[in-house]
């Protein structure tokens, strides 16, 4: 199954570890696969997302960072 949504973030983020709870759930429900990606261990992502973490992309466009709603998720999901 190819991941529809992808999600950075980092290990001991509280919001990452909600974000990844809410990505699952409506994944489930809508059958899409997602992965999560730690940014620690890459530079680039770091200085790029560092700060907005965590921060998902639905089909390779950004979507959200910091917060994930799981309506607005599965919206974008039907589209």
């Amino acid at each position: 199954m190819t991941a529809r949504v992808l999600m950075y973030g980092k290990p001991g983020c509280h919001l990452c570890e909600l974000a990844e709870e809410t990505i699952a759930a409506v994944c489930a429900e809508t059958g899409d696969g997602y992965e999560v990606v730690d940014i620690t261990g890459d530079a680039r992502l770091m200085a790029e997302h560092g700060e907005h973490i965590p921060v998902t992309f639905v089909d390779g466009r950004q979507h959200d960072f910091w917060r994930v709603d799981p309506a607005r998720l599965q919206a974008a999901l039907r589209a």
